[in-house]
């Protein structure tokens, strides 16, 4: 696979690394990687597709270097969705497929329901034609389950850790490994290969680019409560969530420390075209842990439903 690497300068006014692999005339996906990673989540999907598909994978906004502003209101998810729509737009994509893993997930998610047919008050709708999601909960079950679901709940108290600015000193000192070693064991690091670990660890060296990467988590409006707190359903999860009527596939690792299973439970009331496939054996890095079993998954499913 030959990748071309690309810096465009998008209209909400910052500039992206982004790697395209395969021929512009077949039809486009989008990879979005999550945290802490970069465009390289998706290296195996990118060679296993690009001979039928125009491959597109960004450094997303704060990753390594991509613009890292290091104000926490330029990581909303208002900003981060427009980034995408604007990496359509500068590489002349009118319609695309979106795919997304871990925050890239839940930023696909808002892609999808703003680009949707008929999404209301959208200038971006109907021009995403399909969604993948890798281990990236629906924003509606999500916090739910922090508020009800005490294993959930617990599984995402480093959320807390990464927004507090009592441990901005560690990642001061010794960049994002340090709140990393502190707060969260890193998931079945040894499945991955060790010249990739070896550049994220240089990655997150970066001083501007840890804080960016945090900022994703800082600036996200979910409410993720203390072990102890009694907190009452936010107003989102009691009106009517819009419903994302687009082909979706979701592909879930089962044995996920951050995000159990019970995160598609219900899924497809959301999603009435879901296809939920789940891969055993797995931890939550499913692109890279288990790229066959995606590979296939996403095979099947961009055949089923042709752009």
């Amino acid at each position: 696979m030959t990748q071309i690497h690309r810096r465009l300068a998008l209209s909400t006014g910052v500039e992206l690394d982004v790697w395209t692999a395969g021929d512009p005339a077949n039809p486009p996906i989008i990879f979005l990687h999550g945290f802490p990673e970069s465009h390289r989540t998706w290296r195996h999907q990118m060679a296993a597709l690009s001979d039928s598909f125009y491959c597109i994978a960004p450094d997303q906004r704060g990753y390594r270097g991509s613009s890292k502003p290091q104000n926490v209101d330029a990581y909303t998810a208002d900003k981060l969705t427009a980034d995408i729509f604007a990496i359509a737009d500068a590489l002349g994509i009118t319609n695309f497929t979106i795919a997304g893993h871990d925050w890239g997930g839940a930023i696909a998610w808002s892609i999808a329901l703003n680009g949707q047919v008929g999404a209301p008050n959208s200038a971006w709708a109907g021009r995403v034609t399909r969604v993948v999601i890798a281990n990236a909960p629906h924003p509606y079950i999500f916090q739910r389950l922090l508020i009800t679901d005490m294993h959930q709940r617990a599984s995402s108290q480093y959320m807390r850790a990464f927004r507090d600015p009592a441990n901005d000193a560690l990642v001061r000192e010794h960049g994002l490994v340090g709140i990393l070693l502190k707060v969260v064991k890193w998931d079945r690091p040894s499945a991955m290969e060790p010249e990739e670990r070896d550049a994220l660890l240089a990655d997150w060296q970066d001083r501007d680019a840890s804080f960016g990467m945090l900022n994703w988590y800082r600036a996200a409006a979910i409410n993720v409560p203390a072990m102890d707190e009694e907190v009452a359903l936010p107003a989102m999860t009691a009106a009517d969530f819009p419903k994302l009527m687009t082909p979706t596939l979701v592909i879930w690792a089962m044995d996920d420390l951050a995000l159990p299973p019970c995160n598609i439970d219900g899924l497809e009331e959301l999603v009435p075209r879901a296809t939920i496939v789940p891969i055993y054996g797995c931890g939550h890095f499913v692109p890279w842990e288990a790229p066959e079993a995606v590979n296939a998954a996403m095979r099947d499913f961009l055949a089923k439903y042709p752009a």
